[in-house]
C-alpha cells in the first residue's frame, strides 16, 4: 500500500455502526449549540421587545402630533366663535351675526379641508352602500332615477380614505308607470 492509499484510507468516512465521535465529546459539543442557540434567541426576543415598545412609542407620538396639528389649524375658528359667542345680541343686527357666523363656518371647511376631509351631500347620485345609509326610500318618477339618491338627510364625512359617517340619504326607486298599477289592480 502506498502513502497516498493510506491517506485515503484514512480520511474515508467511518464504518456504519462506527462512531464518528466519542459520546462525551458529542455532548459536550451539542451543549454549546444549544446554549449559543438559547442566548441567540433571548438576544432576538429582547430586541423585538425593544421594536415593539418603540413602534409603540412611535406612533403615539405621530398620532398626538397629528391631532396637535388638526386642532391647531381650527383654533382661529374657535376664537372667532367665542368672540361671537359674547357679541350683544341687543346692539347688533342679524345680519351681522349671520355674516359672522358663516364667516366662521367658512374657516373651519378651509381647515378641515386642508386636512383631507371631505363632505358626501350630493343628491343625485348613484346610491353606494359603501358612503351612504338608506334611511328611506321614496318612488322615483322616471326608471334612470332608480336606486340613486334623492335627499341627503345627514352629510356624511371622509378623511382621506377613511369614511368618518355615511351620509344618510332617501333613495329614490323605481316601481313602473303609475297608470300600470291601477290596470293591474
Amino acid at each position: 500500500m502506498t502513502d497516498s492509499e493510506a491517506k485515503d484510507q484514512d480520511a474515508a468516512p467511518p464504518p456504519p455502526g462506527a462512531l464518528a465521535e466519542p459520546p462525551e465529546e458529542a455532548i459536550t459539543r451539542l451543549e454549546g449549540e444549544l446554549d449559543a442557540l438559547k442566548d441567540r434567541h433571548l438576544r432576538l426576543a429582547a430586541e423585538f421587545d425593544n421594536f415593539r415598545r418603540r413602534t409603540a412609542r412611535e406612533r403615539a407620538e405621530l398620532t398626538a402630533l397629528a391631532q396637535a396639528e388638526l386642532v391647531g389649524r381650527v383654533l382661529d375658528g374657535l376664537d372667532d366663535l367665542a368672540r361671537f359667542a359674547h357679541v350683544d345680541p341687543a346692539g347688533t343686527d342679524t345680519k351681522t351675526l349671520h355674516d359672522g357666523i358663516d364667516l366662521v363656518e367658512r374657516k373651519f371647511w378651509k381647515a378641515l379641508t386642508a386636512a383631507g376631509l371631505v363632505r358626501i351631500d350630493q343628491a343625485g347620485v348613484p346610491f353606494d352602500p359603501v358612503v351612504h345609509e338608506a334611511v328611506t326610500t321614496a318612488p322615483a318618477s322616471e326608471a334612470a332615477q332608480d336606486h340613486t339618491v334623492g335627499t341627503v338627510l345627514q352629510p356624511g364625512y371622509r378623511l382621506g380614505e377613511r369614511l368618518l359617517r355615511p351620509a344618510r340619504v332617501l333613495v329614490l326607486t323605481w316601481r313602473g308607470p303609475t297608470g300600470a298599477d291601477d290596470a293591474a289592480a
